[in-house]
């Protein structure tokens, strides 16, 4: 066997094209199904964990996929918003505590996830460096964010307006990095978490400027009258929340009507959280879903998806097989003298068929070591995977 072992590497390593097509091919027909079965067993348990880990999620009307994703996986979705008015709603039935959401603007690429420091104590975030934020313009960034853009506590990070010729005039904000989060292993690590004050000014809802009662330059003044003034667009507009100006800084209208895009609603106990169900059943204000019900819902489409994936790639695999044997069959009609040659010389027909398996041998080991190679290098990357290619 050895013998035919060596006649037969020394063939497949003469025939090196073909047999690099044929190991391409074998590895390609196991590899893409089992790496995609990876990567779904992953994108199943990261969704789930973090839904299961959310009791409630309360928003506006709407699509509640677009409402967990948004608010749980900081997908680009944008929900339609709620008001201030809805943590007073579940803050008054005693039933749970509310952590405000208002994910709407992003920073280089990053998600800016404007919260309360409620929020660090129920996803169990901790800083690696630095502290939490403690004012406005203050931002603790994940640890994938850090990574990416090469920040460290300290640093400077400016928002992304949505709107170069923004003529509303929102202006980017200057925000001061006090804090890199520990790896979380989920949406967090890619997420600018600020407090949700600094989110509305990045969005243009607050905003500070020059005192005009101050100011030298009365061009910037519009209209003075004995109880307010109105300025034009020379007036200067901070674009960095420093504690020289954090003063100047102020917001318009009730606080009622300020904005957010969900709440995550943290109920006492099961109990607490049958009742509050049954509150915002016929509520048309919002919507109170259980998150691992929709993300349950979402797997089991997804699943249908990769049932019709599969067959297609059976029929490829079958199609490839065809081929591959095929090609084994014309490569024994090209090799008719070659056989000759070697029954001519006292080889018997066994000796021939030990031959043909020991090529065939080598050519499925090559492609079950490669094989298996891919797929310890998906299974090892496959959670960063998931995160940068399925649920960014």
């Amino acid at each position: 066997m050895m013998d035919s072992l060596y006649v037969a590497w020394r063939y497949v390593t003469w025939n090196r094209g073909k047999t690099l097509v044929l190991i391409a091919s074998i590895t390609l027909i196991v590899f893409l199904p089992l790496a995609l079965q990876v990567l779904l067993d992953e994108s199943e348990r990261q969704l789930r964990t973090r839904a299961l880990d959310t009791p409630l999620l309360l928003g506006a009307g709407g699509s509640a996929l677009d409402l967990v994703m948004s608010s749980l996986y900081f997908d680009d979705e944008l929900p339609a918003r709620i008001d201030m008015r809805a943590p007073a709603v579940i803050d008054d039935s005693g039933l749970a505590y509310p952590v405000p959401l208002y994910v709407r603007v992003m920073a280089r690429g990053a998600p800016v996830v404007g919260t309360t420091l409620d929020y660090f104590d129920f996803r169990g975030l901790r800083p690696a460096q630095g502290r939490l934020f403690a004012r406005l313009g203050e931002a603790v960034i994940g640890a994938e964010v850090a990574t990416r853009l090469g920040i460290v506590v300290g640093d400077s990070l400016v928002s992304s307006p949505d709107n170069l010729f923004d003529i509303a005039g929102v202006y980017p904000l200057k925000m001061s990095v006090v804090g890199v989060l520990e790896d979380s292993h989920g949406p967090d690590d890619r997420a600018v978490l600020v407090d949700v004050k600094t989110a509305w000014v990045i969005e243009g809802l607050g905003h500070g400027h020059q005192d005009l009662a101050e100011t030298a330059d009365s061009s910037v003044i519009l209209q003075k009258d004995a109880g307010s003034v109105t300025a034009n667009a020379k007036l200067l507009q901070y674009t960095e929340i420093t504690p020289n100006n954090i003063d100047s800084f102020h917001f318009h209208g009730s606080a009622a009507g300020y904005p957010l895009t969900a709440l995550l609603v943290v109920p006492e106990d099961d109990k607490a959280e049958a009742r509050l169900r049954g509150r915002f059943l016929d509520d048309d204000r919002y919507q109170l879903v259980k998150p691992d019900t929709v993300i349950d819902g979402l797997m089991e489409n997804i699943f249908r998806i990769k049932q019709v994936i599969d067959a297609v790639i059976v029929i490829v695999a079958i199609a490839t097989l065809l081929t591959i044997v095929l090609v084994f069959a014309l490569s024994l009609r090209i090799r008719r003298e070659e056989m000759q040659t070697i029954f001519r010389i006292g080889c018997s027909r066994m000796t021939t068929v030990r031959l043909l398996s020991a090529e065939i041998l080598i050519i499925v080991t090559a492609s079950a070591v490669l094989c298996a190679g891919l797929l310890w290098l998906i299974h090892v990357n496959s959670a960063p995977l998931v995160q940068g290619l399925i649920l960014r």
